[in-house]
Formats: structure tokens, sequence, C-alpha cells
């Protein structure tokens, strides 16, 4: 697959290339930490996904996988776009034909789980009046943005890398990206990137702010320690014993499965 990459980096960031660019990333970067801790201090008992299996449940059975599949495989798709240079994957042996070729056929598997999974989700939300009823202030916000951001991502591979003529994201939006962890922001990196990607990374900067705030704060929580818990025993319980005939009020009761008498 061909691939196009944007013009160098050289030239000089404007006033709304580093609003955009830096300033609104860091301050994304900024609430979701801040967000986090006094999210934690003030509600931790609020720190749950709030499930609503027991108001629906045939819905839920297959969203919830096929969504958190999905998810998985996009994040673990995006660390490595996102993260790891080329250079690095170039040195295990992995060229950037493979890497694409890998990449938009995983990734258009990952999106097309989340995409069928979230659909499922929000239809549950609207369809059900009793999980409409509680979908409090923060799902409302929630569900639209993640929605927003995750067809904004699939539009984006498909327009470019599956029908287009191929665009190299590792050149220009991941430099971007890393620049920002190394405090060493490069806004001129994105600033030509095609229009989905900056919008896709703008709506991403946005779920970030709001992920403090959201069920999302449910995935700091994962219950790791049942794969390493030991299994629980259920016992069937056993029949009731008989109930013992009334005896009359002012008489001692008599031991059950007992001799009687006085011992000598």
């Amino acid at each position: 697959m061909n691939t196009t990459s944007s013009s160098p980096l050289a030239a000089p960031a404007t006033g709304a290339e580093l609003l955009l660019w830096v300033a609104v990333p860091y301050v994304c970067l900024a609430v979701f930490v801040a967000g986090h801790v006094w999210r934690y201090r003030q509600d931790q008992f609020g720190w749950t996904s709030r499930t609503s299996q027991l108001l629906e449940h045939r819905w839920l059975r297959w969203g919830g996988p096929l969504f958190h599949l999905g998810a998985f495989m996009v994040i673990a798709g995006h660390v490595v776009g996102l993260a790891v240079p080329a250079s690095w994957t170039g040195a295990v042996g992995i060229d950037e034909h493979l890497y694409h070729a890998g990449a938009v056929w995983a990734g258009s598997v990952a999106g097309v789980a989340m995409v069928a999974g979230l659909g499922m989700l929000c239809a549950r939300r609207l369809l059900s009046r009793r999980i409409r009823l509680g979908t409090d202030r923060s799902d409302k916000v929630l569900f639209p943005l993640l929605t927003l951001t995750v067809l904004l991502g699939i539009s984006a591979t498909a327009a470019h890398n599956v029908f287009g003529g191929g665009y190299d994201y590792r050149g220009t939006v991941s430099v971007w990206f890393r620049g920002l962890f190394v405090l060493a922001p490069r806004p001129e990196a994105i600033a030509d990137a095609p229009l989905l990607f900056r919008l896709h990374a703008l709506s991403a900067c946005l779920l970030f702010a709001a992920w403090p705030f959201t069920r999302l704060v449910h995935v700091w929580s994962a219950p790791v320690g049942y794969l390493v818990r030991p299994y629980l025993v259920y016992r069937r319980r056993g029949t009731a014993a008989p109930a013992l005939p009334a005896r009359p009020a002012g008489t001692r009761p008599r031991a059950v499965g007992g001799t009687g008498g006085r011992r000598s």
C-alpha cells in the first residue's frame, strides 16, 4: 500500500495551531489527572460502571463483550501506532507496508466490533424505558462523545488507508502525540494532517477531559485479582430437619436423639 507523508515539520506554528495542538491537549491532560484525584477523594462509592444488567440483559450479553473486546484492540493499536516510533518496528523486521496492512485490517475488525457493541449499548439505553430513566447526566455526555470519537477514527482509517491512497500518520500525528509527553510539543506535526485525523485527535482530547467524571473511571478498578483468587465452592443446602412438636409451657426440652432419663 502506498503511503503519503506530510510536508517537512519545519514551518513555525501559528497561534491557532498552538491553541489547538498545545494548549487544549495540556488542559485536557491536566483535567484528566486532577479530575481522577478529585473523583477518588470525593466519590469512591460512585467509582463504578453502574451496571444495569438486572434491568435488561439480552442486548447487554452481546453488546458488552463486543464493545470491550473492540476497545481493548483499539487501545492496543493506538499504543503501538502513536507511542512506538516507526524506527522501532523497523528494527524488529516490520516494514511500513507490513505494519500498515496489519494495522488497517486489525483496526477494521476492532472498529467494527467496537461500533457494533457500542451501538447495542446505546440502543438498549434509548429503547428501554427503565434504563433510560436511570441514565445520569454524565452518561448523556459520555455516550455521544465516545461515539463521535470512535466514528471519526474509523472514518479517518477508511477514507485514507482503506479506500484512499494511504496516509502515514506515524510521521505526523504520532510525532505530535509523543512530543506532548516529553514536554517538547510539535503542533506543526499535526497541523497539516487530514481533517478527519485532526478531528479525531481533538475529540479524543475532550474524551480524556470528561473521563474522570463518567463511568469510564471503572477501567482503573479492573478486577485483576479475580484471575488469581481461589475458587468459591458452593454447596447445596441439605434438607431441613423435621419440626419438633410443640411442648407444653413450663416444661424443659428433651435432647434430640437422646435416650432420656438421668445419668447414674
